[in-house]
């Protein structure tokens, strides 16, 4: 049970954001305490705007918890508030929405639970956090969740629509034309199976800090060599088999980088490394997917550096 809340009002408001697949106890506790002390209640539920639908940490949107909660609780009134980055302009919204919706000698108190919105509030209204006895963690159940597939047709229309209501994204990679300028060559690799040379590459970690660091990092584990000087060539999409078709697409950041030293050694998902003097390349020696790369780092460079020499 939750700790017993004196203050008495017509209106008790619960802002909550309820992102599990149905209320738990504490859940059911919290807005039956509400329910108990005043004869109208409000649930406000929070989102981010449109673009963060269907996230790690917010996979449900605003209908659907409003359903999940109207369904257990079917008196109690649910609406809806867009999150903002600024905790004052977010609290005079919500002054704002509930002034909309009460008559105005009414009056209000806004509950919260643990880890909730109350310490940083700044509007007007007189504020209670009840704290449960049990902490349940709705980010653990999410992740319980995940973990196993359903074999349900309610489970499959699900995923269905939380893919249909994604906004579609870029998937950020990094590719690198290694150069020996002493030499004159450049560094190229070939993963299983493979006939054709690409560069070297692979995906941008969303908690790395830079696509540079990216850059190295995918360098080290493929070549087990260190580059250095690097210099940004250009971005562009990579017609990846796997996503023709696709709303989403690799779009890749391409560098020129300078070889330090070292015996370069595949490794990760590179079968051969192999060193090719630039003057004896053409656009058909590489993979389909790599030749828009190959076009680009000729045009800037290695054209102006057969020159040069």
């Amino acid at each position: 049970m939750l700790k017993t809340v004196t203050e008495s009002a017509e209106v008790g408001v619960i802002v909550a954001r309820f992102q599990v697949p149905e209320l738990h106890d504490e859940h059911k506790a919290l807005v039956e305490r509400v329910a108990h002390s005043h004869p109208r209640v409000i649930v406000v539920l929070g989102l981010a705007a449109d673009i963060c639908k269907c996230t790690y940490n917010n996979p449900l949107d605003f209908p659907t918890r409003k359903a999940m909660v109207e369904q257990t609780f079917p008196n109690v009134e649910v609406v809806y508030i867009k999150d903002v980055g600024n905790n004052d302009v977010w609290s005079k919204n919500l002054d704002g929405i509930i002034a909309s919706q009460v008559g105005p000698h009414q009056n209000v108190i806004l509950y919260g639970g643990r880890d909730s919105f109350v310490p940083h509030y700044k509007g007007k209204y007189t504020t209670q956090e009840l704290v449960p006895n049990k902490f349940i963690s709705g980010k653990e159940i999410r992740r319980n969740v995940g973990i196993k597939a359903k074999h349900t047709k309610e489970f499959r229309e699900g995923v269905i629509w939380a893919v249909e209501n994604q906004w579609p994204s870029c998937i950020p990679t990094v590719d690198m034309a290694i150069v020996d300028k002493k030499e004159m060559k450049l560094l190229l690799c070939r993963k299983p199976n493979e006939k054709l040379v690409r560069f070297v590459g692979g995906k941008a970690l969303p908690e790395s800090p830079s696509y540079e660091s990216d850059a190295k990092r995918e360098t080290l584990e493929e070549t087990h060599l260190d580059i250095d000087n690097f210099e940004y060539i250009g971005s562009t999409i990579i017609d990846d088999w796997r996503f023709r078709g696709e709303k989403n697409k690799i779009k890749t950041t391409f560098f020129l980088a300078e070889y330090k030293g070292g015996v370069p050694e595949a490794d990760d998902d590179i079968a051969e490394v192999e060193w090719f003097f630039l003057e004896g390349l053409t656009e058909n020696m590489f993979i389909p997917e790599h030749r828009v790369l190959f076009k680009m780092l000729k045009e800037r460079f290695i054209d102006k550096m057969i020159v040069l020499e």
